[in-house]
């Protein structure tokens, strides 16, 4: 797949992750947390112009991505987004014949020091909401470790990170998840949403905890389970439209921002434009 067509598919996949009704998070049918849709948008195109260009590295795919929008936007729109979608990209521009998840995990397996400065870099210069220190190969300071390792150590308190140790099995995990929505409702935008309430389900929102504390992401948990399954009872889930509407409107009144969901659904929504 080319760089080009990749670019398409990573920009495709931030659009379909904005069409989605997604409680508490930035969608077209409510802004929120000062961001706006076309904050979104404008960082969806400074960052595919520039994380599926070849010949770079990990890092570099990275960090360039996270210095594009930040000239875009001056705001952490999407840094999750990139640090979960750059192995894909990177295991699918140097593919080696093993299928896209053994290929990511080689390109992580793979990862070196230089690689973890740069997204160390990277994280510093979005500074997501919440970031703190931490005693080892804490991102403020010069990385000591390959990126594996610095991931493998935040796994327990980071969805994103749990995927550079997990080969990513959540996102394709998510994958298998959005494509039976879609099977069932033939109605991409519905299905994302069903992908994002089943990862605001599954997990703890890492986002809300580094913010809120595990109290108040267990609540926003407990409550997405309930608007999960009644939402996937529905023959058309449009009618379930008010009940989300009003559980986004809640969410935003208490500054609740499930934004690690929101990433963990444009990787796997990106999985499935490339696999």
């Amino acid at each position: 797949m080319s760089n080009i067509n990749l670019a398409h598919a990573f920009r495709a996949a931030c659009m379909s992750e904005l069409e989605a009704l997604k409680p508490g998070n930035v969608h077209i049918f409510a802004d929120g947390h000062g961001m706006t849709v076309q904050d979104f948008i404008a960082s969806a195109d400074a960052a595919s112009e520039v994380i599926t260009q070849p010949d770079l590295t990990l890092g570099e795919r990275i960090l360039l991505s996270v210095q594009a929008t930040q000239s875009a936007v001056k705001m952490n729109t999407n840094l999750g987004m990139i640090l979960l979608c750059a192995p894909l990209i990177q295991a699918k521009l140097y593919a080696y014949g093993t299928g896209l998840q053994a290929n990511t995990h080689a390109v992580i397996n793979g990862s070196n020091i230089e690689d973890a400065e740069a997204c160390f870099a990277a994280i510093r210069l979005a500074n997501p909401a919440g970031l703190g220190t931490v005693d080892a190969h804490d991102v403020h300071n010069p990385a000591d470790c390959t990126l594996q390792l610095a991931m493998q150590q935040a796994a327990n308190q980071d969805s994103i990170a749990r995927q550079y140790a997990n080969n990513f099995a959540d996102v394709f995990d998510g994958l298998t998840y959005y494509q039976k929505a879609l099977n069932k409702w033939q109605r991409p935008a519905w299905a994302a949403t069903s992908l994002y309430l089943h990862f605001l389900s599954s997990f703890l929102d890492s986002h809300i905890v580094r913010k809120q504390g595990e109290t108040i992401a267990k609540l926003v948990q407990n409550e997405a389970i309930e608007h999960a399954a009644e939402f996937n009872k529905a023959f058309n889930p449009k009618n379930y439209q008010s009940a989300l509407m009003a559980f986004d409107a809640a969410l935003k009144k208490r500054g609740l921002n499930p934004g690690t969901s929101a990433d963990l659904t444009v990787a796997s929504l990106f999985l499935h434009a490339i696999i």
